[in-house]
């Protein structure tokens, strides 16, 4: 099957024609070769997302020792490795994109942060967007210009969401926490992608450590101090009805990571057979937004932020694609077979397939802006600065005391 280079006008085509898709599928191995053992993310219990347990008796009776299939990144993973990827390339001046950021750094907190719309959880209608203030306007984010235009959104009018967040339109979002609740508006994600390895077998992994300071169980018990960390005399202790209070369950030197651990064993990591990645960015879900100016709808205008859109998708999927095979400690991952997408057009015939790198993908959504300005679509190109509000930094630099509070207790120091 032959394979073109990816061109501005077949983005055109596709966009405003009847293909519904395009796709990319890609093999991956572990970086360390056919057979390493990779870590999957875990989840409640520390559990894997799992499918297809195949069963073996062992001495402990029934246990599943291998699965059809392994979740090794999520679509919610791989979409946030997404909007990272494009805020790289905006913090580098690569990309012309607007982004919303609520900014912390003078409010005089233990640890000064910034949270822009590409990190915030739900976008351009997260509670820290929500609760945080326009400095030019003075008014709360949801009653100023831009907050207020969401208050009116939906798949007839996604002007507003083009012009502040365009973003959201590709990933998705839900308005749950603005005016109208739980009722607020929808739009479907437009690009997904996972990472699921398949034909795995379970692991182990061991774990322990040797204390270079020999630190015994019997030097304790350690107790709380009042100003966080441990203190071994329990007239200086943190009391509860009277009695000093043990770090961690029961005081032992290994609640604050002191001592030794005992080499032990435990289900842990898997060998698969090989890993894919898919990713599919859907034209048919981007067609169903219209996009009028000034209350009315003109085809061209839909087509130009069509384009617009499904060249965003795509640049953000292959720009992420330089860090998505680093999943995590233990989980890297390589192709293992070329990079190139599928446009799944007409029913019945193999689909076409195109090359498109990074600096290829770049200029294409570069050309594709600048065709849905000429129109008359706006861009916000200057970033919109917020400034959280009193009660949002009180909440924030609570949970940072109490989180450095607990490091303090867990890491004896």
């Amino acid at each position: 099957m032959s394979t073109n280079q990816l061109t501005l006008k077949q983005i055109q085509t596709a966009a405003a024609g009847t293909a519904a898709a395009f796709r990319c599928t890609l093999e991956l191995q572990p970086a360390g070769g056919s057979g390493t053992k990779v870590f999957p993310p875990t989840y409640e219990g520390g559990k894997y997302a799992t499918e297809g347990p195949r069963y073996e008796e062992t001495e402990e009776g029934r246990k599943a020792t291998s699965y059809d299939r392994v979740l090794l990144d999520s679509v919610q993973s791989q979409a946030n490795r997404m909007e990272l990827a494009l805020l790289a390339a905006w913090e580098n001046k690569e990309i012309s994109l607007p982004v919303i950021t609520v900014d912390f750094s003078h409010c005089d907190l233990p640890k000064a942060i910034r949270v822009s719309s590409l990190e915030a959880p739900h976008r351009i209608a997260d509670a820290l967007l929500r609760d945080s203030l326009h400095p030019g306007e003075k008014k709360k984010f949801r009653e100023c210009s831009v907050g207020k235009a969401l208050d009116h959104v939906d798949t007839r009018n996604a002007t507003p969401l083009f012009q502040f967040c365009p973003t959201a339109l590709l990933f998705g979002l839900w308005d749950s926490t603005g005016p109208k609740g739980g009722g607020g508006a929808k739009f479907q994600r437009a690009i997904v992608s996972e990472i699921m390895a398949e034909e795995v077998k379970v692991g182990i992994k061991t774990s322990s450590r040797i204390d270079p300071a020999q630190i015994q169980v019997a030097a304790g018990p350690l107790f709380r101090a009042p100003k966080g960390g441990w203190t071994l005399n329990a007239d200086e202790a943190v009391k509860e009805k009277g009695k000093p209070v043990n770090v961690g369950q029961d005081g032992k030197p290994s609640e604050a990571n002191h001592g030794n651990i005992l080499p032990s064993l435990a289900t842990g990591g898997v060998v698969m057979n090989r890993a894919v990645q898919t990713t599919v960015l859907s034209l048919t879900a981007i067609r169903r937004l219209r996009f009028p100016l000034n209350g009315k709808h003109d085809l061209k205008v839909d087509a130009a932020a069509w384009t617009a859109l499904a060249a965003l998708g795509l640049c953000a999927a292959i720009l992420a694609r330089e860090q998505n095979t680093d999943l995590r400690s233990r989980c890297q991952l390589f192709p293992s077979t070329p990079y190139a997408w599928e446009l799944l057009d007409k029913p019945g015939t193999p689909p076409q397939r195109f090359t498109i790198d990074r600096d290829g993908a770049l200029a294409l959504f570069k050309a594709a802006l600048a065709s849905a300005i000429a129109v008359g679509l706006p861009w916000q190109k200057e970033e919109v600065v917020l400034q959280p509000s009193p009660q949002l930094v009180e909440l924030i630099r609570r949970s940072q005391q109490l989180a450095a509070q607990q490091v303090a207790v867990e890491g004896g120091n």
